[in-house]
């Protein structure tokens, strides 16, 4: 079972078990594919040839991608507004559902301070990594305040029970209504976007890691049991890999000292990068001799999903493996340039806290 709330490693199991596609087998078709499809970060697609046919043909599509409000805003979150913004260069209308619903009922958060976290810590940070929400084509909303998304989870809730439920998600007697109602919620979400409204069924995507997958399932589930009423299209969808953390495992918000925050001081994101776990050998005789790993590197990963220039990252992979640098000579690189990345993200973000808050504030979802 894949449960959104707890994560593991999950790639290979929703290729192999649930129908998800290698992207490999799509990227030759695309024009100047981002550097996160290059280097295989997203590996996995389905349906995604609707999406191709649409920017191939310039047809309308959308892309939905949401957030947590209930932490900080790391590295590991920034390669979904990467991808937004390569997207909305493509010709997608863009929706950001700010899923307060869900912090409320899974994390305990209260839907002002996650309406206070949205704004501080994830919208401002979105304007300042260069994408324009502003712009008529880029949605956000609140869970809570959109009546257009809420009115479609009563509707869609009709074809959906507990059991179905309890099969996807683990549920049980203890899980509280509120949370069985989210998983329906986050289907308006991704469904909402067809409607009559905001131009009738097209093509949407969702860019999501491989623990989001059930969301996926049921509302390509429920497309098709609404099929007749609303002539929705089946969303489509991308999986990419999770960042790791300095010391290994996924990157989390709830781990602050495996996390490099948008917000950290420059001389606390040198610090973690240094103390970063590499795939160096245990001698500096032997990583001269037999060259480093890059593939079990945390300090080569943040060089994979934060440099854009392809040329960089391969000079520094055939230099660890070929063992020309060491890791404390990697490890300076990669934090001068982390640290000047999150210097000019805050920099940018100081000027963009009060124009978030009324994109927020201007926005009904529709």
């Amino acid at each position: 079972m894949i449960d959104p709330w707890s994560s593991e490693s999950l790639n290979h199991k929703i290729i192999e078990k649930f129908g998800v596609r290698p992207f490999k087998e799509v990227i030759g078709e695309i024009k100047d594919p981002h550097w996160l499809m290059r280097r295989g970060v997203i590996f996995g697609q389905r349906d995604y040839n609707k999406i191709l046919k649409a920017m191939k043909n310039k047809e309308d599509f959308a892309i939905v991608t949401g957030m947590m409000p209930s932490g900080k805003m790391h590295i590991g979150h920034k390669m979904i507004i990467d991808q937004l913004i390569w997207y909305e260069k493509k010709g997608a209308e863009i929706f950001i559902p700010i899923a307060d619903m869900e912090a409320y009922s899974t994390r305990n958060k209260s839907f002002e301070e996650s309406k206070k976290i949205a704004i501080e810590e994830y919208l401002a940070n979105y304007l300042a990594l260069g994408l324009d929400i502003t712009k008529d084509s880029i949605n956000v909303y609140l869970q809570s305040e959109n009546l257009v998304v809420e009115d479609l989870a009563y509707i869609l809730s009709k074809k959906v029970n507990f059991s179905e439920l309890r099969a996807i998600y683990g549920f049980d007697e203890s899980t509280s209504i509120a949370q069985t109602y989210i998983p329906i919620i986050q289907a308006a979400d991704i469904l909402h976007p067809q409607l009559d409204e905001f131009g009738g069924p097209k093509p949407v995507l969702v860019p999501v890691g491989p623990d989001q997958d059930p969301h996926i399932r049921l509302s390509r589930d429920l497309a098709s049991r609404f099929k007749k009423e609303y002539s929705f299209i089946l969303p489509s969808s991308t999986y990419h890999k999770f960042m790791s953390g300095i010391t290994g495992g996924k990157m989390s918000s709830s781990k602050p000292n495996d996390a490099i925050f948008l917000t950290d001081p420059p001389k606390v994101v040198e610090n973690k990068i240094m103390q970063a776990k590499t795939g160096g050998r245990e001698t500096l005789e032997d990583q001269r001799k037999y060259g480093g790993s890059p593939k079990d590197c945390v300090v080569y990963e943040i060089l994979i999903y934060h440099v854009e220039d392809d040329k960089k990252v391969k000079d520094i992979y055939e230099k660890c493996k070929n063992g020309e640098i060491i890791c404390g000579e990697c490890k300076k690189i990669v934090a001068e340039h982390m640290k000047k990345l999150i210097i000019d993200i805050g920099k940018k973000r100081e000027k963009m806290v009060e124009k978030a808050a009324r994109v927020l504030e201007e926005s009904n979802g529709t």
